[in-house]
Parts: structure tokens; sequence; C-alpha cells
């Protein structure tokens, strides 16, 4: 059994306010969980209106698998105009 983990950090430049953030990050948080079944959660930076921090986490029996499914997710958060990547690190074990 491995688990893998992403922890992400975003700016998002056309926040203004703590609640325009949480739209960014809850549509961000909820396209990455209906597409890719993994768990997401806001960890960190909880006050900064421009500055997010989020974890997503999957498990499985294969590290080929947990590594595939999180470079797809890494992907859509790259796509996802709303917010800019500042800093991502993966981690298997």
């Amino acid at each position: 059994m491995f688990i893998g983990v992403l922890h992400v950090q975003l700016f998002i430049g056309t926040s203004n306010s703590l609640k325009s953030k949480r739209q960014v990050i809850k549509r961000l948080k909820d396209r990455i969980r209906a597409k890719f079944n993994v768990s997401v959660s806001e960890t960190a930076e909880f006050e900064k209106w421009q500055k997010a921090v989020i974890g997503i986490a999957c498990i499985g029996g294969d590290k080929k698998y947990i590594n595939g499914i999180l470079s797809r997710v890494r992907d859509l958060i790259d796509a996802y105009t709303l917010a800019e990547l500042i800093d991502i690190k993966m981690e298997i074990w």
C-alpha cells in the first residue's frame, strides 16, 4: 500500500477578499475531487486572501499508478486559470 501527497502553493491574483479566494479554491477542489477521486483540503494560509496552500492525497497499491494520478492532478492545477501555481511538492511513501 502506498500513499501519495501533493503540497501545492497557489497565488490568486484576482482575489480581493477571503470570500472570493474561497470561491476560487472551492471550485478547484471540487474539480480535482470529481475528476480524480482523491482527498483535497486547504491546509494553510487561511487568512491571506491571495495565497492558498492545498494538500491532495491518494492511496493505492502501485507507485506508478499514484504517480500518474498526482501528475494529472498537477496538470489540471497548472491549467486552472483562476490561480497561479507557485510551488508544488510530491511525496510517495
